[in-house]
């Protein structure tokens, strides 16, 4: 059967947002969806609100339960939900706007204790001390939280949201990627790995309407490169750069000196990282260079100043 790709828009909750229509076509000229390509279509325009509106993901939900160390349904309670109603969240719904703000706000850990203060009353006395010592504990590392912020703001410039297919942002998934990919992969030249992380990116949103790394891309001379790519490559002590003369040329290559802990990705996100480490690993750096000179997204956004949209992914033709 063959995939088809068509732009679409769809309204959702009174907007109206463009998105990826995938299908698949049989000889007869019938046409099928799957429960994951509807999926797809539909992640990419809640995604789409989500960032419009500065609703939280659904993995930064569940991690802000996980480090206030709460259940889904204490969270209800806390911030007036409805008893079920985090629960939800986590799964998937998207939050209203008023309430994905709520949600947003009490990222700050001050903003969750005042209001653990305001719920005193529905909370027994052991539950009331136990998440207030647990708050102030993570108050406590504020600082370090403060600090993973500005290693953020550093290395992601677009933020979460369209520009980076709505990927998480986190340095130690990041971390982990790299030094996952060098393990598959040996040593690599930065002009490689940029494009690797391109493949990897660009497939997973077009698979699963979501990228992995949490990157934004450029298209320049020698193809697409992530923002701030050398920032990226020197910020980790486990991701050794070392410069090689090829061909009368400086080469940076990229060792790494740590195991990755993938403990933080999907069984989906491995999958699609170990479906391009496996076609790009025996690719020079020149040949990986030439088959992303075919692809769409660069040949159109090419000397543009604007960021590569991830709608590209569906004209990808290296993977």
């Amino acid at each position: 059967m063959r995939v088809v790709y068509e732009p679409e828009s769809e309204t959702y909750r009174g907007e109206k947002y463009d998105f990826i229509y995938i299908s698949f076509c049989d000889d007869e000229g019938e046409s099928y969806t799957t429960t994951e390509s509807d999926g797809i279509w539909l992640s990419q325009v809640t995604n789409q609100y989500r960032a419009k509106h500065g609703i939280p993901y659904t993995d930064e939900i569940i991690a802000l339960r996980e480090r206030y160390g709460l259940s889904a349904s204490k969270m209800s309670v806390i911030l007036g939900f409805g008893a079920n109603q985090y629960r939800l969240y986590e799964m998937g719904e998207v939050p209203s706007e008023s309430n994905g703000k709520m949600i947003r706000s009490v990222m700050n850990p001050k903003v969750f204790l005042d209001l653990v203060n305001s719920s005193r009353h529905q909370l027994t006395d052991r539950e009331y001390d136990k998440i207030v010592a647990r708050m102030e504990e993570v108050i406590a590392q504020s600082d370090e939280w403060h600090s993973e912020r500005w290693t953020l703001d550093r290395l992601f410039r677009s933020g979460r949201g369209v520009a980076n297919g709505f990927a998480p942002l986190s340095t130690a998934r990041l971390k982990n990627l790299l030094l996952y990919i060098l393990g598959k992969m040996g040593d690599t030249f930065q002009t490689k790995m940029n494009k690797v992380l391109f493949y990897i990116d660009f497939l997973s949103y077009r698979e699963r309407g979501m990228a992995i790394s949490g990157l934004a891309y450029n298209a320049i001379d020698f193809g697409p490169v992530p923002q701030r790519w050398d920032r990226v490559y020197s910020a980790f002590d486990e991701v050794e750069q070392q410069t090689q003369l090829v061909h009368d040329q400086e080469c940076v290559a990229l060792t790494a000196t740590a195991a990755a802990d993938m403990g933080g990705f999907t069984i989906e996100e491995k999958v699609i990282i170990d479906e391009v480490c496996e076609k790009m690993k025996g690719l020079s750096a020149h040949d990986i260079s030439d088959l992303s000179h075919r692809e769409p997204a660069w040949k159109n956004h090419l000397h543009q100043s604007e960021t590569i949209p991830y709608s590209e992914a569906f004209s990808l033709v290296g993977v």
